[in-house]
């Protein structure tokens, strides 16, 4: 049996990667229940109280880097509320059309026609748009590198 349960708590750290590409996958929650199949269902001693407050701040900086990325690009690029809002949006419808590429194309475009509704020039739109790219772009590496973190440092708690 703790063949099986090693196989789920592996493939919850590997469908949190998936959910990168995916968003409509909670990548963070899939992550915490790895580690608690893992502490629940495997060992009888406590991984330690170090370990869970690390990857409770790990946690909110995941979320904190994420939704600041978007933000603060697609405001430094000139871009409204509006645009700012699309971009979230975009990022999940897009990530079921034309997967992966999806939540890159969608967002992108949906910035565009935001700003240039808000009687803002070609010009500006696009670079609103270029704006909500980095952002994103910034906040997938930055939850690449987190989750990254949050799972070696569990295999070395362990």
């Amino acid at each position: 049996m703790e063949i099986v349960w090693w196989v789920l708590i592996v493939a919850c750290f590997v469908l949190a990667f998936i959910g990168i590409v995916f968003p409509i996958i909670p990548s963070v929650l899939v992550i915490w229940i790895g580690f608690f199949l893992y502490q629940f269902l495997l060992t009888a001693e406590n991984i330690g109280w170090i370990f869970w407050i690390a990857m409770i701040i790990w946690t909110l900086i995941l979320i904190f880097a994420d939704i600041v990325a978007n933000s603060y690009f697609v405001k430094k690029f000139g871009g409204s509320k509006t645009g700012e809002r699309l971009a979230a949006v975009g990022v999940i419808v897009g990530s079921f059309i034309i997967p992966p590429f999806g939540i890159i194309i969608v967002p992108f475009v949906l910035v565009v026609v935001a700003e240039l509704i808000q009687k803002k020039t070609t010009q500006e739109a696009f670079k609103a748009a270029l704006g909500s790219l980095i952002g994103f772009l910034s906040g997938t590496f930055a939850k690449i590198i987190i989750q990254l973190i949050m799972i070696i440092w569990f295999f070395i708690a362990i």
